[in-house]
């Protein structure tokens, strides 16, 4: 990746890998950079994607490894992940399954842990 990218670009663009990475595993992406109630606390979720009866909420790391991946999500934000897929859900009158899923990419690999918040 190019040096001169921010932050951002690279979250962006670590986002849009991941979203390619659950269609090419039967999800069909709902919403990408879902806010529920800005200035409430509420999170931001990255992804929202759906694959028959389950819905899950992805939270996207770029980090160069796994356990620096899964340590970037912190129980305060793993709270506010929480409240806006409750805020989500009663919105769109869900009744299937969910889940929240986190993915990892590294340089050279993709990471996709299911269930894990």
């Amino acid at each position: 990746m190019h040096s001169n990218l921010t932050s951002y670009d690279i979250g962006i663009f670590s986002e849009f890998i991941a979203g390619i990475y659950l269609r090419l595993h039967g999800f069909k992406i709902l919403h990408r950079r879902y806010i529920t109630g800005k200035n409430t606390g509420r999170a931001e979720i990255d992804i929202i994607a759906k694959r028959k009866n389950l819905i899950v909420f992805v939270e996207v790391k770029r980090r160069k490894n796994l356990v620096t991946g899964l340590e970037a999500v912190t129980p305060v934000q793993t709270n506010r992940l929480r409240q806006a897929a409750e805020t989500y859900i009663a919105q769109k009158r869900w009744k299937g399954d969910a889940r929240f899923d986190i993915v990892v990419v590294m340089p050279h690999k993709i990471q996709w842990i299911k269930s894990a918040i």
